[in-house]
């Protein structure tokens, strides 16, 4: 080893640091978390959170586009020391959100920790810019370094200038202003150029735009009311394929907003009827269910402020799956294996609210 690497290995205070965040995209601010983890410790955990999701405009880039956007950024040998691992979310259980990082953290330690006989020095490294910094209160067993905002820099207008009507002049003016990496923003050109998936998010993202600026004239920005549909029978899930933006093609649960005059039974079985044209009875239906819960996480929608409630109807086993066909906002319906849900191909926190209804979350 070098002089100079032995001697800043030496002055290290941690085996492991970890890092977590979305990183969409991963900014200047984010690079100097990472450069003063590599510094403080042997190696650099970064758990990409957000992981396997459908892209749209609050997550464009998959977990492996942001490792590469990270390693693109540090050298050979600062890159060696990192470790990057996917994170999915678990939006209504931060148990198992915070068993997974426990999980994760214990493999790679396990693998990598070179003193099996000595316990590792451990840390949690970030800054508590807001409220999504609430996971560094949930890891007492670890050591936590605070690393100050560098330059209040934020993701979600770097986003948001992503897809506006400029992008490339926006990239421009991101990397000038120090906002971003070069490579990130190098990155980040070759995407808004030449990526197949870019024009569909660009739309989406103006869709949302218009939708909201519909609503700019109320008093106070609006809270949406909307019912969902859990309909299981022998192991399968109904679920519709969305005709309309956002979320265009993804699959999702039969539902929708709630009428003035309706409960919100009486509303997640009319969606229900109109999505799947579902050949059973309403009595049976309305019998068949088991419980309901509401789904509030804030980011849920990017529509806007959107609590849903759920209702999880069991059908009785049968050989026989009832016949249903999309309608309405649906483009098709059909019955999906519980095990063959993919969350990449589910709309909004669908993927997340069969999990907890179903109760393998």
């Amino acid at each position: 080893m070098h002089p100079s690497k032995e001697l800043a290995a030496m002055s290290r205070d941690y085996d492991f640091a970890i890092f977590i965040g979305r990183f969409q995209p991963f900014h200047v601010g984010h690079l100097k978390v990472v450069e003063e983890g590599l510094s403080r410790a042997e190696r650099l955990i970064v758990l990409i959170g957000s992981a396997f999701q459908p892209r749209n405009p609050r997550n464009p880039w998959t977990h492996q586009e942001r490792e590469t956007h990270i390693r693109a950024c540090l050298s050979d040998e600062e890159k060696a020391r990192l470790i990057c691992l996917p994170l999915m979310d678990v939006p209504y259980n931060d148990e198992l959100w915070v068993r997974n990082v426990q999980t994760s953290v214990s493999g790679i330690v396990t693998a990598h920790h070179p003193v099996p006989h000595k316990p590792p020095k451990i840390a949690l490294i970030g800054h508590r810019k807001d409220h999504t910094g609430f996971y560094l209160n949930l890891f007492p067993q670890w050591d936590a370094l605070g690393v100050d905002n560098f330059e209040s820099i934020s993701a979600t207008p770097i986003r948001e200038r992503v897809f506006d009507d400029n992008p490339a002049g926006q990239l421009r003016d991101l990397e000038g202003s120090c906002v971003l990496p070069s490579p990130v923003a190098q990155a980040l050109r070759g995407f808004v150029d030449s990526d197949p998936t870019y024009q569909a998010m660009r739309e989406e993202a103006e869709f949302v735009a218009k939708y909201k600026a519909s609503w700019a004239a109320a008093p106070y920005p609006p809270t949406h009311v909307t019912v969902d549909a859990v309909v299981i029978q022998s192991g399968h899930v109904l679920l519709v394929e969305r005709r309309a933006l956002p979320g265009r093609g993804l699959w999702a649960l039969p539902g929708g907003f709630v009428d003035p005059q309706e409960k919100l039974v009486d509303a997640c079985l009319r969606e229900l009827r109109e999505e799947t044209r579902l050949k059973v009875p309403a009595p049976v239906l309305k019998g068949s269910i088991r419980r309901q819960d509401v789904f509030d996480e804030p980011y849920r929608s990017a529509r806007g402020r959107t609590i849903t409630h759920a209702f999880y109807i069991e059908l009785e086993p049968s050989s026989q799956l009832p016949k249903v066909k999309g309608g309405d906002d649906a483009r098709h319906a059909r019955w999906v294996p519980l095990g063959a849900l993919d969350p990449q191909e589910m709309f909004e926190d669908h993927y997340y609210i069969i999990q907890s209804l179903v109760g393998t979350a």
